[in-house]
């Protein structure tokens, strides 16, 4: 099951739309007495499912972590489901954390979400490698906006999703940036850039 199918086109496989350009955003506040006021842009937004909807799947699920890592390096949505989806079987069979043992096998499916201890692994075998933005108790010093992310393709970790990132375009059945307040955990980027 090693078997590596990349897809073919500039799409990744996915049903995409027109670009959506990154709004400016103007925060204006007060610190320690003084008046001050910030402006950034947000990241353009192109709308991309994957290739989920090309694999025959209907509808909006949680497949968040299946769809950007698909996005990002190129395999095929539905190698990635099927193996991820595998993956977490044998997590959940295998694995003697807390997590592990209250999953039921009814979400071993990568439709459902999937855990960091799962995915972490496979998207480092596929060449990626993981770079944290965050520590904890440190607060957010990366945000989902241009100009704070590297070029590449990146699969960036925020609170509760999964998203990826293109030479600074966010690709994603949805904008994830919440008008570029977003903090990034971290995210992964391919080794060979």
């Amino acid at each position: 099951m090693n078997k590596v199918r990349p897809t073919i086109g500039n799409n990744i496989g996915g049903n995409m739309v027109e670009l959506v350009k990154g709004k400016k955003h103007i925060e204006l506040g007060r610190k320690d007495g003084v008046d001050f006021r910030k402006e950034y842009y947000g990241m353009d937004f192109q709308k991309n499912d994957g290739g989920r909807a090309a694999a025959g799947y209907k509808g909006d699920t949680g497949d968040c972590v299946c769809r950007a890592i698909t996005i990002a390096s190129g395999l095929d949505y539905q190698f990635v489901y099927d193996k991820l989806t595998e993956l977490t079987k044998d997590w959940r069979l295998k694995s003697n954390s807390r997590h592990a043992r209250n999953a039921k096998p009814r979400n071993d499916s990568a439709r459902t979400g999937v855990f960091k201890d799962v995915y972490h692994k496979f998207v480092l075998g596929l060449g990626f490698k993981w770079v944290p933005t965050m520590k904890i108790g440190q607060g957010c010093k990366v945000h989902l906006r241009a100009g704070e992310l590297p070029k590449g393709k990146l699969i960036v970790s925020v609170s509760r999703h999964l998203t990826s990132v293109i030479d600074g375009v966010i690709n994603d059945t949805y904008d994830p940036s919440r008008d570029a307040t977003r903090c990034v955990y971290g995210y992964y980027i391919k080794e060979d850039q």
